[in-house]
């Protein structure tokens, strides 16, 4: 008879996650495959390797039947298997032969998974991440009850695939408020509801556009977008923002574009409002340029000194702009809800691009968003974050301003959830923003926004959901990093 194998041919963890059968069949399997077992060895008894590994008959047994089904042993009747002397694992011969693979994306993979904001912006959640909400002043018990009601409440084919563009009721609840609030001229069913707004972005990119086009966006501007349209194989051209918000370039001067990215009502990331005169100006560059203008009306809900200027979608006639919004700095972005209004001609496309792409929000999240619209908690919470995000605004002014001086320059914030640190003594931002981040600071650098040749030198910090004690340390962190750069200030304590 055979000898039993030897003991480090089979090694069993009990403690392991992989069942016993599997970790004998494996070892056997891997012993046969390396020629450890040769063929017409004969293994042991079922009982006799149960014996010698303490563990169960039967496991035995469910191991040599998954080495039969792969004719890795052959079994009679009444006798102990054999290694098969005839059979070759399968693949084997082909696996030794070929090279080592390795799992590859596509070109267009690699475009839309290449990292687009580069190393020094800020991807961990830290203390005063720029674009993030206060969560201490997010109205839990009262997002609670609404949410409850929406899911005991909506028991209809919302709940199957009736609609992957929106809840219904939501949209009709949207095209009221978006109305009286932003002068947006929207039916219902041309308001499509999303996930999130870069997803909104990415999926308008590569359906409005093609591969090559052109597209102007802010310089500085918004990576998110960037992102999206370098993604989609688009070609961006920077288009400059001064004190009256985006420019609009001279005929000739910069290619004609399929799209236009722009955030007029307040400009990420230097907070400017784009003029009445400029926005009438874009809608008539892109009508006579057959383009589409993609309005990010971002922050419009937090501009703390007089009313907003109404959204370039209701001042254009013809089409020529698509509304996007989004619910995650007025309430969270955890909640994943956004929305976009598009001209008629392209509602029953874009639906389907949509729910093809899988872009769609939550139904009940959709539900407890109308009845929280509806029942005026919506309007008083954005009443309560704006005096509060002022006030944590002008503080972090002024604290920026007592620790570091000079060095720096700051204005207090007309709006936003995130203010401009600029940075007088010339020193690389990024080089700071990554000092800062080690030590758990979210905040990123202004120069990586822009487009072409930065002209400016900054951190973007966030203030919304951040308190003293942390604008303090952050200032004091900032200090200290200027003053081991040798830049004497005397007016910086």
């Amino acid at each position: 008879m055979e000898p039993l194998l030897a003991p480090s041919l089979i090694e069993i963890d009990k403690s392991a996650p992989l069942p016993i059968p599997e970790q004998i069949y494996r070892s056997l399997r891997v012993a046969v495959q390396k020629q450890m077992l040769a063929p017409g060895h004969r293994l042991p008894s079922s009982r006799e390797l149960a014996q010698h590994l303490g563990v169960s008959r039967n496991s035995v047994n469910t191991a040599y039947d998954l080495l039969k089904a792969e004719s890795i042993v052959t079994v009679k009747r009444g006798a102990s298997p054999i290694v098969a002397g005839s059979v070759e694992l399968e693949g084997k011969s082909k696996i030794s032969e070929a090279p080592a693979f390795r799992p590859r994306l596509s070109k267009r993979g690699e475009r839309q998974t290449a990292d687009y904001r580069g190393p020094y912006w800020a991807k961990g959640a830290g203390v005063l991440q720029s674009g993030a909400p206060a969560r201490d002043l997010f109205p839990y018990d009262m997002w609670a009850r609404c949410l409850r009601r929406a899911v005991r409440s909506l028991k209809s084919d919302f709940l199957l695939y009736h609609d992957a563009t929106g809840y219904r009721p939501l949209k009709e609840t949207l095209a009221t408020y978006l109305s009286s609030e932003r002068g947006v001229r929207a039916k219902p069913d041309q308001i499509i509801i999303t996930s999130t707004m870069q997803g909104t972005l990415t999926a308008l990119a590569t359906a409005l556009a093609d591969p090559g086009d052109a597209v102007w966006i802010e310089d500085p501007g918004y990576l998110g977008a960037r992102s999206a349209f370098l993604s989609a194989g688009l070609t961006p051209s920077g288009i400059p923002v001064d004190a009256e918000g985006c420019t609009v370039p001279p005929k000739g001067e910069v290619p004609d574009p399929k799209l236009i990215y722009v955030s007029p009502s307040h400009q990420f990331p230097l907070g400017v409002k784009m003029s009445l005169a400029r926005r009438l100006a874009l809608i008539e560059r892109a009508r006579r340029s057959g383009a589409i203008i993609l309005e990010d009306d971002y922050d419009s809900e937090f501009l703390f000194e007089s009313r907003p200027v109404a959204a370039m979608q209701g001042l254009a006639e013809e089409g020529e702009v698509i509304y996007l919004g989004t619910f995650s700095k007025s309430l969270l972005p955890g909640l994943r809800i956004a929305f976009c209004v598009v001209p008629d001609a392209l509602v029953e496309p874009l639906q389907r691009l949509f729910r093809y792409t899988g872009c769609i929000a939550n139904v009940h999240v959709q539900a407890a968003l109308a009845d929280f619209i509806e029942s005026g908690h919506y309007r008083s919470h954005l009443r309560r974050i704006r005096q509060e995000y002022e006030s944590r605004g002008r503080l972090m002014v002024r604290i920026f301003r007592d620790i570091l001086g000079n060095r720096i320059s700051v204005e207090p914030p007309t709006g936003n959830v995130q203010l401009v640190l600029q940075l007088n003594s010339g020193h690389d931002d990024c080089e700071l923003a990554i000092a800062l981040q080690k030590r758990g600071f979210s905040v990123s650098p202004v120069s990586q926004s822009y487009l072409g040749q930065a002209q400016m030198r900054g951190l973007l910090v966030g203030f919304a959901d951040a308190n003293e004690a942390q604008m303090i340390a952050f200032a004091r962190e900032v200090g200290t990093f200027l003053m081991a750069k040798l830049d004497p200030d005397p007016k910086a304590t």
